[in-house]
């Protein structure tokens, strides 16, 4: 494991606790503690952590870390496939959608992949260098239309800054699919990426219907800059193990608060896989 990667898993490790032992990072991830030392001294150099005696601590302002694409991929997955499922019922044939960076709007793209002969004649507008590929990669016969913002790429594989917002001023959308990194009942949608948040802001912007994912982990969580007030939302799309006061709050400010069931994504992401080698191969 590379140096960056580790320091990636300590990272996410502080997201979780509020400090971190040597010892255990070096363990789980079966390196010696001199170089999980090394890995917190460079975190400490860099701003992103605190070094302690024994361990790191992590930052007050941990809230504008930015995590990257893979070191979010796996987390809360099962979360993620299900409300991926509840969103791909939304979309109708011939639709223009709009769907931004995150790991949880991938899936979308994953669910939607294997439906685009059925869905025909979509447009998805993105800012994700992940889900643009897939998408075009997986579009067959299907008349799909992928276009790509442009823009400054981020840790999380989108494309954000000016160019972004510019190219997002001249097109509209159905219904926008956003990911987020936070949402808050008095400060709304919020993102640890200032660029990605003013991004994010120009696709509310674009769209008829601003539909957001997020897993429960995302809900009564403020990052650094604000994308939008829940007032601009449409629906929101949960997993069902968000706590009750939570959901019901959430629920009484916006029209629509789906919370997405549990269900066999093993047995779909075999057949999905098989899928998208068929496609490949054909």
């Amino acid at each position: 494991m590379l140096a960056p990667e580790r320091q990636a898993r300590i990272l996410k490790e502080l997201q979780l606790h509020e400090a971190v032992r040597v010892a255990d990072i070096a363990s789980s991830l079966n390196v010696s503690e001199m170089t999980i030392r090394r890995d917190i001294e460079a975190l400490d150099q860099g701003g992103l952590a605190r070094k302690i005696h024994g361990g790191a601590m992590r930052l007050a302002r941990l809230s504008a870390l930015e995590p990257g694409f893979l070191l979010n991929a796996d987390k809360q997955l099962e979360d993620k496939l299900a409300i991926a499922a509840q969103a791909l019922a939304l979309i109708q044939p011939g639709m223009t959608l709009a769907m931004t960076g995150g790991t949880t709007t991938y899936q979308l793209a994953v669910r939607l992949a294997p439906e685009l002969d059925r869905l025909r004649g979509l447009t998805v507008v993105t800012n994700s260098l992940k889900v643009a590929e897939l998408l075009y990669l997986q579009q067959g016969t299907s008349d799909l239309k992928v276009i790509v913002t442009g823009g400054e790429r981020t840790p999380s594989e989108a494309l954000v800054g000016p160019v972004a917002r510019l190219v997002l001023g001249h097109l509209n959308t159905d219904v926008c699919f956003m990911g987020v990194h936070g949402i808050d009942a008095e400060r709304g949608l919020t993102s640890p990426n200032a660029l990605e948040a003013e991004t994010n802001a120009a696709f509310v912007q674009a769209t008829t219907r601003l539909v957001i994912l997020a897993d429960s982990t995302k809900f009564q969580v403020r990052s650094l800059a604000s994308i939008a007030p829940l007032s601009a939302v449409d629906t929101i799309i949960t997993d069902d193990s968000i706590k009750t006061p939570t959901g019901e709050l959430f629920a009484s400010r916006v029209p629509h608060f789906i919370k997405a069931p549990a269900q066999q994504e093993t047995a779909f992401h075999a057949e999905s896989d098989a899928n998208i080698a068929n496609r490949k191969t054909s």
